[in-house]
């Protein structure tokens, strides 16, 4: 920029300057209240409960946005998805996804720049991509079955050992005794064995070894859990329904969380887990091939180990205040915003004094599953996961991205009014909040 320009000018970039950015808001837009979710660091004097805010301008993505046939009406309910234009784009991108999948070795590079454009919803494609998009699957097409095999056997042989309750572990241990007692006598030795009782698998127990006090410790993991899949998704008859296919889905979402409580002692379950399991149990329980679809619980399960190694960290409190911790993690969201918009970047943090984690905590924890409709949750994470930056650089781009979009609003707000917009973030164009976060690329600050 030359020498002659304003400070002001220095610390907005030149896209920024668009009138698309001050446009006058439309007609305000009811929306219903967020679910309950981790709770954030709070602020200082309680605010009231967000009331609803009007949309901020949705302007029209250029031609050239990273994602197909969203256009501005991509926050409408409705399910006339690729019509008009958009239909020869998503059907041509259909056709790319088959041909990349069907090679003998999937490319990976390739397949990130389709997944990056955003699955289309039709033709079942989304399973299979995160599947591999994860590393759930190889990239040799011929290791499929062979993998799938043994992933979905250790998953089977995880639910019979970790979910069994310690009165049949008992009963199992006092029939190997038995057997052994049998084989003992068998020899003739002629002496009457004594009855044993083993002192740590007696349920008063409090041996660190024994599976009742494990067993009593687990509980009120196991409870918040139960709470907290019932929670799941509400209005969704798929995970809240009545029906045994509804009740199904939340036993699956209960067994998958409690199996990864026990094999990770070091994190456990996190309040809200529940939220990141449940889109890849939702897609894979969607999969059109019913037999994928059969053992959508052991594939999600496999999936949210792999999603969650990238951001295990941000769960884990003992490291909260380290540099891989969630504060560190939402300190680089501060100072990425402060490098493509100082002028928001100080009105939020200096001026308003809006702390970055009175929002920004349940956005990186929960995935943006909290902020945005469940579909177009999906969409997101079709970016967050394909994207060659890796899901945190990613997502915190996507989160910077969310705060330039509604620069207009914040920059009028005060502590109050900046804090219930962030918190209820309004309904946006999914396809250009991903263009606006695809020009935040670069470097990390650390």
């Amino acid at each position: 920029m030359a020498d002659g320009a304003t400070p002001r000018r220095k610390t907005v970039p030149d896209w920024l300057n668009s009138p698309i950015w001050s446009a006058p808001p439309p007609a305000p837009r009811s929306r219903s209240p967020p679910r309950a979710a981790p709770s954030p660091p709070q602020p200082p004097p309680s605010p009231l409960p967000p009331p609803q805010p009007p949309r901020d301008p949705v302007p029209t993505p250029p031609p050239n946005a990273p994602r197909d046939g969203g256009g501005a009406g991509s926050d409408d309910d409705g399910d006339g998805e690729g019509a008009g234009a958009a239909g020869p784009s998503r059907a041509h991108l259909v056709a790319e996804f088959k041909v990349a999948l069907e090679r003998k070795v999937v490319d990976l590079a390739e397949l990130r720049r389709l997944a990056c454009q955003g699955v289309p919803d039709a033709a079942g494609l989304r399973p299979v991509v995160w599947k591999l998009l994860l590393g759930y699957l190889p990239t040799d097409h011929a290791l499929w079955p062979y993998e799938l095999e043994k992933k979905r056997s250790q998953y089977s042989a995880f639910k019979d050992e970790l979910l069994v309750n310690p009165s049949e572990v008992t009963r199992r241990m006092e029939e190997m005794t038995v057997s052994k007692r049998e084989d003992h006598n068998a020899e003739g030795t002629g002496v009457l064995p004594r009855a044993e009782i083993v002192r740590d698998e007696h349920p008063l127990s409090l041996g660190k070894t024994s599976v009742w006090n494990q067993y009593f410790q687990e509980s009120e993991i196991i409870e918040q859990i139960d709470r907290d899949v019932k929670r799941t998704h509400p209005e969704m008859e798929f995970f809240n329904g009545d029906s045994s296919d509804s009740l199904s889905n939340q036993e699956s979402l209960r067994r998958i969380l409690t199996i990864f409580a026990k094999l990770n002692p070091g994190i456990r379950y996190v309040q809200g887990m529940n939220e990141v399991l449940a889109p890849l149990y939702y897609v894979f329980k969607n999969d059109p091939d019913e037999g994928h679809a059969a053992s959508a619980e052991a594939d999600a399960f496999f999936c949210f180990v792999e999603l969650l190694s990238g951001f295990r960290d941000n769960f884990c409190k003992q490291l909260d205040n380290s540099v891989v911790g969630i504060r560190s993690t939402i300190t680089r969201l501060s100072q990425l915003l402060k490098r493509h918009d100082e002028e928001l970047w100080r009105h939020l943090e200096v001026v308003t004094k809006v702390n970055p984690q009175f929002y920004a905590f349940r956005w990186i924890t929960l995935l943006l599953t909290q902020e945005f409709k469940f579909r177009d949750c999906l969409h997101l994470w079709d970016t967050i996961l394909g994207d060659p930056e890796g899901p945190q650089a990613t997502l915190l781009r996507i989160c910077c991205a969310m705060l330039i979009l509604v620069r207009r609003r914040l920059l009028a707000g005060d502590f109050t009014a900046n804090l219930k917009l962030l918190q209820s973030y309004p309904p946006t164009n999914i396809d250009h909040l991903l263009h606006i976060a695809n020009k935040l690329r670069g470097p990390l600050p650390y």
